[in-house]
């Protein structure tokens, strides 16, 4: 019998629209891991901001982050591997940004695999209610011109704004960088009005990340069900053997899985779960 494993989405899928795990969730993904399933998930946040919101549940297994771009073990507080940006091209990005106007915030590993993000004060809207959703999280460090130093890895590199703010800057690093970078230009579900455009490692994609993790883990991808909800899972959908759309997601993820569960207010994933428990669908370990 194949091990069978699953991986879940956080914001919008797993946690609700409030960014909480609600009781039923814990006490389902608690007892599911503790019954054997593999359970995991694949975020664009980092580890320290995932922990933030999702520490209710003890994760035994390696962790998919920032879009797919570390792979990370929760147990030991280790990275494991990943993909990072190139720090010129890195660099020549944040010049770009420059020339409209915009700076970002820099996710990157520091020479002791330590998780920090740069930034510059933030004025824009965008730039201050994201920062103020994350004023508790150490690894936030204001500098006062941004660069990416030498000993550092990029992970992200992240503007927040307007769609007419972002789009000239998307077009010229896209233009300048084509295939170089790997680009998420998606509307924010917190923000109002505001999108994020992010620019990371080719390979730093919640489907190569997905892959990635399966090889570690020594899985095939056929055997990961994985559970998403907005457009950056649509390469997390299409790497793994079963996807699973939570009922709000977005309708273009809807069109391409295999099933639709209740929404993230509903517990949708943990839903799913429980019936998988219920059916004795778990694992083979």
């Amino acid at each position: 019998m194949h091990r069978k494993a699953y991986v879940t989405d956080l914001d919008g899928t797993l946690l609700n629209s409030e960014q909480k795990l609600s009781a039923y969730t814990v006490r389902v993904l608690t007892e599911a891991m503790e019954q054997g399933m593999i359970i995991s998930f694949a975020t664009a946040r980092g580890f320290i901001s995932a922990d933030s919101v999702v520490a209710d549940i003890s994760w035994k297994y390696p962790l998919i982050l920032y879009n797919g771009a570390l792979i990370y073990d929760s147990m030991t507080h280790k990275v494991i591997t990943g993909y990072w940006l190139d720090s010129i091209i890195s660099g020549e990005i944040i010049d770009i940004g420059r020339e409209f106007e915009l700076t970002p915030f820099h996710f990157l590993l520091d020479a002791a695999d330590g998780e920090r993000v740069l930034y510059e004060a933030p004025i824009r809207t965008g730039d201050v209610e994201f920062y103020k959703s994350r004023m508790n999280d150490v690894r936030f460090r204001e500098v006062k011109r941004l660069e990416c130093p030498a000993d550092h890895r990029t992970l992200v590199i992240t503007y927040i704004g307007r769609l007419e703010e972002l789009a000239p800057l998307h077009q010229k690093v896209l233009d300048r960088f084509g295939s170089e970078v790997h680009i998420h230009f998606m509307k924010d579900i917190y923000i109002k009005d505001h999108y994020f455009l992010e620019f990371s490692h080719p390979d730093a994609n919640k489907s190569q990340g997905l892959k990635l993790w399966a090889q570690h883990m020594g899985l095939a991808t056929e055997d990961i069900v994985v559970f998403g909800d907005h457009l950056n899972d649509l390469g997390l959908f299409a790497a793994a053997g079963t996807s699973v759309a939570v009922e709000n997601a977005h309708e273009e993820l809807k069109a391409v899985a295999h099933r639709i569960t209740a929404s993230n207010n509903e517990n949708g994933v943990a839903v799913f779960l429980a019936e998988t428990m219920n059916k004795g669908e778990m694992t083979g370990e």
